[in-house]
């Protein structure tokens, strides 16, 4: 079954197709106000879009748009180019905190956003960290055997189940993100309220074999989170300030924890903005940061290749998403760190580029939509120096 999620991405962007013709997004010229970004001491240089290939007059068209547009609840739009921070703009709007409200918020480059999902991409990196420096054996290590504690759950077939059918959603365990997260029934949410959440994870029973099968998860991500901690003797926050984020310059950051006291795996981190965008940035250079290696860099290289197929015309690869846009009759392919609500972290590296986008249209099916509009009508056609 397609995720209730995807689905939505997909019939929103058949809707748009259909009715929106390109001309209604079309500026006659760039606006005064063009997104410049501020300089801060946070580690970004700072550029104008012509300075790094890009038309100011496409470019600048994000703002106006958005503005106007509120029922697509933008709250951030950060684009970076060849290593360089050259479009920041930011808008008022309703958001949530892992499923609370916080109502109407003005944000700018201070306001810490959740990442929702685009923490699993992160956990990705922590563990590609963790096996770089031997803490961890390696993507096909078996799970059950790193966790004798769950001893009485083996059977045959979970004892297959191995680190990389973590990474790319295939455990083969009966699992149900498909439903609204406001329903107890969703998977997440009893894993998430769950005493032991590994516990509960590893009781489901096995529906397909191991690494077959792309069933989207949060599971995952909270069992390498685990394994993180028994490795490292680290909890899995303290473990990314010290091995991730310190290195990037990020330091104030927040991960909402579960029932069980341990940080939210699948979704419960919020950053700032810029920070975030680091983290694109992080991929865009092969795991390093102003010269400095962070994560290997044959880590960011497998995690952003398709492992698996994924739902409709996405491919996976260790908790990053793997797509394509056309623009000027050129297809570009792209990595993504994708997050409930319309948290988009786009990464293309043929263009040296990546794009932040932060809404709040969590429950709204025009999550998949909005950002998409973002990268394929203003940013991607900007580009007019490859």
């Amino acid at each position: 079954m397609i995720n209730l999620r995807f689905r939505n991405v997909v019939v929103m962007i058949t809707l748009w197709c259909a009715v929106v013709p390109i001309g209604a997004f079309a500026q006659s010229g760039p606006p005064p106000d063009c997104g410049t970004p501020a300089v801060l001491s946070d580690g970004w240089d700072v550029a104008t879009p012509d300075a790094v290939g890009f038309d100011p007059a496409t470019l600048c068209g994000i703002g106006p748009r958005f503005q106007a547009w509120t029922e697509a609840d933008v709250h951030s739009v950060l684009v970076i180019r060849r290593g360089k921070l050259v479009y920041e703009r930011y808008f008022t709007g309703t958001d949530e905190r892992l499923g609370h409200s916080l109502g109407t918020v003005t944000f700018d480059a201070t306001t810490k956003h959740d990442l929702r999902s685009i923490t699993k991409s992160v956990v990705s990196l922590l563990l590609g960290i963790a096996i770089g420096k031997g803490q961890i054996p390696g993507v096909d290590q078996a799970v059950m055997s790193m966790l004798p504690e769950y001893a009485d759950l083996r059977s045959a077939d979970k004892d297959k189940i191995t680190l990389r059918d973590m990474l790319t959603m295939s455990m083969g365990l009966a699992w149900n993100e498909d439903l609204p997260y406001s329903n107890p029934e969703n998977s997440e949410i009893q894993m998430d309220e769950a005493a032991d959440p590994v516990r509960f994870i590893l009781s489901r029973p096995v529906e397909t074999p191991p690494g077959t099968v792309f069933n989207y998860s949060g599971g995952g991500a909270a069992i390498i989170g685990r394994l993180l901690r028994k490795a490292t003797g680290q909890p899995l926050d303290t473990f990314a300030h010290t091995e991730l984020f310190a290195p990037l310059g990020i330091t104030d950051f927040e991960w909402d924890p579960i029932a069980s006291g341990e940080p939210a795996a699948a979704s419960g981190l919020r950053l700032r903005p810029r920070d975030t965008a680091k983290l694109g940035q992080l991929v865009l250079d092969h795991g390093a940061w102003h010269g400095k290696q962070i994560v290997p860099a044959d880590w960011i290289a497998a995690a952003t290749t398709p492992q698996i197929n994924g739902p409709l015309l996405w491919f996976y690869g260790y908790q990053f998403w793997l797509g394509r846009s056309l623009v000027h009759e050129r297809e570009v392919d792209w990595a993504l760190g994708l997050g409930y609500g319309g948290q988009r972290l786009f990464i293309v590296p043929a263009l040296d580029m990546a794009v932040l986008v932060h809404c709040g249209l969590y429950q709204n099916s025009m999550q998949g939509a909005v950002p998409l509009i973002v990268l394929n009508r203003y940013v991607l056609p900007s580009v007019h120096q490859p």
